[in-house]
C-alpha cells in the first residue's frame, strides 16, 4: 500500500465513523440533553458493556502512546486526537493521530 491510500483510507474511516456517530448518537442525545445517561447506555447489557469498556480502554492505550511519543519522538499536538477520541470516538482519534504523526515523522526525516 503506498503513502497516498494508506492517508486517504485512515482520513475516510476517521470521517465515516465521525459521520456515522453524529447521524446515530446525536439526534437522541440532542433530544434528550442527557450525557451522563448516553454514557450509561453504552453498559445496558453484558454485550454492550464489553464493546463499551473495549473502547474505554482503547482510549487508555492511545493516550499512553501519544503521551510516550510527545517525549520521545517530539510528536506534538496529540492532544487534538485525545479530544476526537472522547468524541466522537476513539477510531477517529486514533486515525488523526496516525495522520499528525506520519507528517510530522515525514518533516523530521
Amino acid at each position: 500500500m503506498n503513502e497516498f491510500v494508506y492517508k486517504t483510507l485512515l482520513w475516510l474511516l476517521a470521517l465515516a465513523f465521525a459521520g456515522a456517530f453524529a447521524f446515530i448518537v446525536m439526534p437522541p442525545l440532542l433530544a434528550s440533553g442527557d450525557i451522563i445517561g448516553a454514557f450509561a447506555a453504552g453498559f445496558v447489557n453484558p454485550y454492550s458493556s464489553g464493546y463499551a469498556l473495549d473502547a474505554i480502554m482503547c482510549w487508555c492505550v492511545l493516550a499512553v502512546w501519544i503521551i510516550f511519543e510527545a517525549r520521545s519522538q517530539g510528536i506534538r499536538h496529540g492532544w487534538i486526537a485525545l479530544v476526537l477520541g472522547l468524541a466522537p470516538g476513539v477510531a477517529t482519534g486514533f486515525a488523526v493521530y496516525l495522520l499528525i504523526r506520519m507528517r510530522q515523522m515525514k518533516t523530521a526525516a
